[in-house]
């Protein structure tokens, strides 16, 4: 039987339902953050602020500083290698499941300054020094170099990184808070350890997430290699779908897949948001003749505007003002939902003024 092909605008729909995103939701916060399988959060401290407020109904900042405090969901470097907001649970389990891609990264950036070390001797000691205090990566470089002279202070550093699940303690990460980017362990943090996830749980809780979607938009999320052995394996509990392109794509059963007419409402994501960072082919929700207006040179990614479903804007914010830019003059029906949208944005964010460019 040949396989039914989605069409861009469906799977964009269908990717929007999963991180509701068509409509906002009505749960916690911390029950969205598991279902996202985490936030990109290497931007201190808005973006996952802003992912959650964009999902959910209601949602204000306190719940997920207080998620912070209480040791419910933590700042940890999994996916790509990059820091992302999750649980607990998700930290301890992924973890271990993402150490490939953590060594994957090490190797690249800082093999030829670490030849020769003894890196479980060298994760031993920064064990023991991140567990008696947190550190930056700064701090813990300098002490590690009292051991290592004649080695480079970042590179034994990031080299812990690797070795070690180390998160970001607050007030890292806290909304209306500063602070520095100290690290300890994930198991002192949380006073336990886990055991390892599973490949095949992990591309399954994807699906849900950000599917349907193909062996490449797994790889491309998670940084792991071997996905399409995983896929193989489940093959017999997953649809087939392909798109227009003719590429195989997989989906669970159960995952909703709305129609291509479905209406999708106004929405400004967070910078860094996961919905344009998590596939292979972006262009579901992000034309690729609007990529480089929104994935700067510089690895920023920024804050974006959906209309009908796909990017066609960006938004900024300075001290007391909200500035939303459409690609595009807006309709006088697009341009009422882009205010009242940038409306609630403001309110959030404590800005005064919303100014919405174009006629």
């Amino acid at each position: 039987m040949t396989a039914k092909v989605l069409t861009r605008r469906e799977l964009g729909r269908a990717l929007l339902a999963r991180q509701q995103l068509l409509e906002r939701g009505g749960g916690g916060a911390e029950a969205m953050v598991a279902h996202l399988v985490g936030l990109q959060a290497q931007a201190a401290p808005e973006p996952p602020y802003l992912g959650l407020w964009s999902r959910l109904a209601g949602f204000r900042p306190e719940e997920l500083s207080g998620l912070l405090t209480e040791r419910r969901v933590v700042r940890v470097a999994l996916q790509r290698g990059t820091i992302h907001l999750v649980t607990a649970e998700d930290c301890l389990s992924l973890r271990p499941l993402l150490q490939p891609v953590l060594d994957r990264a090490l190797r690249g950036a800082y093999g030829k300054r670490l030849a020769g070390l003894d890196l479980a001797e060298l994760a031993a000691l920064g064990r023991e020094l991140v567990e008696a205090e947190p550190l930056t990566f700064q701090e813990l470089g300098q002490r590690l170099a009292l051991t290592y002279p004649d080695r480079d202070p970042a590179a034994l550093a990031q080299a812990v990184r690797a070795g070690l699940s180390l998160v970001q303690v607050p007030p890292r990460g806290l909304w209306g808070r500063s602070g520095p980017a100290a690290h300890t362990t994930a198991e002192h943090w949380l006073g336990r350890s886990g055991p390892a996830g599973g490949p095949a749980e992990l591309v399954r809780r994807y699906l849900a997430a950000f599917g349907p979607a193909s062996v490449a938009d797994v790889q491309k999320w998670c940084g792991l290699t071997g996905v399409g052995r995983v896929v193989a394996v489940l093959a017999g509990e997953l649809l087939e779908y392909r798109d227009e392109q003719g590429r195989v794509l997989y989906d669970l059963p159960a995952a909703p897949r709305p129609g291509a007419d479905t209406p999708a409402p106004a929405r400004l994501l967070a910078p860094f948001d996961n919905l344009l960072l998590s596939h292979a082919d972006r262009s579901r929700v992000l034309p690729e003749e609007h990529r480089r207006r929104v994935m700067t040179v510089n690895g920023l990614v920024l804050g974006t505007l959906l209309l009908d479903g796909a990017v066609d804007g960006v938004w900024r914010s300075a001290p007391g003002t909200v500035t939303v830019c459409p690609f595009r003059r807006l309709t006088a029906a697009e341009r009422a939902e882009v205010e009242a949208e940038g409306a609630r944005l403001a309110e959030f964010l404590g800005a005064g003024e919303l100014v919405v460019e174009g006629g």
